[in-house]
């Protein structure tokens, strides 16, 4: 229960969750995945596409079916604390604070490589102060910065597929789907692509500052994967058309190199901007949904109580959002981007594997059961086929929470 006189004010609606979505997951995924997935999939890049929409969708039904039945923020720690127990609850918390801690120093990185790239980390750490001070001033402001960021990054992504595909460089015969890269290369790439799916646990965790949570949320978590899908497939297509799965695999700025390709060098400064505003949306769209979370688990008790204060003039979770704040940008200072995006996918696909368990307890019937079953076993299978290192630091830092669990509940009276 939320504690009397702690609750978040509910002032967005529809149309805000679902921008809160797009912002979340088209900045990640256009500027930061698709480069390494077609190294790890080569021709099979779409198809590793359609895999990870697959889970992503399977994860979007249950969250949103959990988010229906308890709105309350935190998202899957909520949802597997009520249906599968305390454990199992803490352990999405930690993964989801952990993993996306690092998947906002990436996007941090992001903005730095692209704005000034001599000084990557020194701007990576200066956004991540402005977009803190942002939402700290309430997540309404946070909501209308989110839908000007969404407006501009698609506009730049839709001039990129237009002179694309338009251009005398677009062959339709770069787009046959094979298996260059195997089977575990295609897995490979659908786990690094579900990283530019995941930002639909956004809504969720907002689920105390949503009105009519019941209706809303259940409506916004397909309505945002479903639009993002649609962008990252015309992407997709439209540079690989140009590029080649080859080409689109070596390339450092994938969408600038397309619009070269496609003789039109002067939009590449252009995308370069789309690139560091889009990892900006993402960036203050993932600080607000990981302070949200830190909220409901210091409110258990699972990171230090103090974490749990609501402004009472902003009415959002600030000592949480500054601590947050605090971590990426110490995160953005020292760490290379590569790796937290591994270590990021790793706990996200962890996360929403204890969505699925939660979702499966929902309802006996077979039928109601299909979806949560498929998303655990998709999740399962993506995070072990992501690289070795990425994988082996993500079952560490796990093992970590664990036995803080398990310390916190000798200490603890129960």
């Amino acid at each position: 229960m939320t504690p009397a006189g702690s609750g978040l004010r509910r002032t967005l609606g529809l149309g805000d969750a679902v921008v809160v979505g797009l912002g979340s997951m088209i900045g990640a995924g256009v500027f930061v995945a698709l480069a390494p997935a077609a190294r790890a999939a080569g021709s099979g890049l779409l198809l590793a596409l359609a895999v990870a929409a697959v889970v992503a969708y399977c994860n979007a039904m249950s969250s949103a079916r959990l988010a229906a039945r308890y709105p309350a923020s935190g998202g899957t720690y909520v949802y597997g604390r009520e249906r599968l127990g305390e454990f199992w609850g803490y352990l999405a918390g930690w993964a989801f604070v952990v993993g996306k801690t690092a998947s906002c120093a990436a996007m941090a990185l992001t903005v730095g490589a692209y704005v000034w790239p001599e000084q990557a980390h020194a701007v990576a750490v200066a956004a991540v102060v402005a977009l803190t001070a942002v939402n700290y001033g309430g997540v309404q402001k946070s909501a209308w910065l989110t839908r000007v960021v969404v407006a501009l990054v698609l506009a730049v992504l839709a001039s990129v597929v237009v002179v694309s595909l338009g251009s005398g460089r677009a062959d339709a015969g770069r787009l046959d789907i094979g298996l260059s890269g195997g089977v575990g290369g295609v897995l490979q790439a659908a786990g690094l692509l579900f990283f530019a799916f995941a930002g639909y646990a956004r809504v969720a965790t907002l689920g105390e500052e949503v009105r009519d949570p019941r209706r809303t949320i259940p409506r916004a978590i397909p309505l945002a994967l479903g639009l993002t899908l649609a962008v990252y497939g015309c992407v997709a297509v439209a540079v690989l058309s140009v590029l080649g799965p080859a080409g689109l695999g070596h390339a450092t700025a994938p969408l600038a190199d397309a619009v070269r390709a496609a003789g039109v060098p002067a939009l590449a400064p252009v995308v370069r901007v789309g690139a560091a505003v889009a990892a900006l949306g993402s960036l203050l769209a993932l600080i607000l949904g990981v302070s949200r979370t830190t909220l409901a688990m210091a409110r258990d008790r699972h990171l230090p109580r103090a974490l749990a204060a609501v402004h009472p003039r902003f009415q959002v979770p600030h000592r949480a959002e500054l601590a947050v704040g605090a971590v990426v940008a110490v995160l953005a200072a020292t760490v290379d981007v590569r790796g937290a995006i591994g270590f990021s996918s790793f706990g996200v696909l962890v996360y929403y594997a204890v969505a699925n368990s939660s979702a499966w307890t929902l309802d006996p019937s077979r039928v109601s059961r299909v979806v949560p079953a498929l998303g655990l076993v998709g999740c399962v299978l993506l995070a072990f086929s992501l690289p070795a290192l990425s994988v082996v630091v993500g079952v560490g830092v796990l093992a970590v929470g664990v036995v803080a669990y398990g310390v916190r509940g000798q200490q603890v009276p129960r």
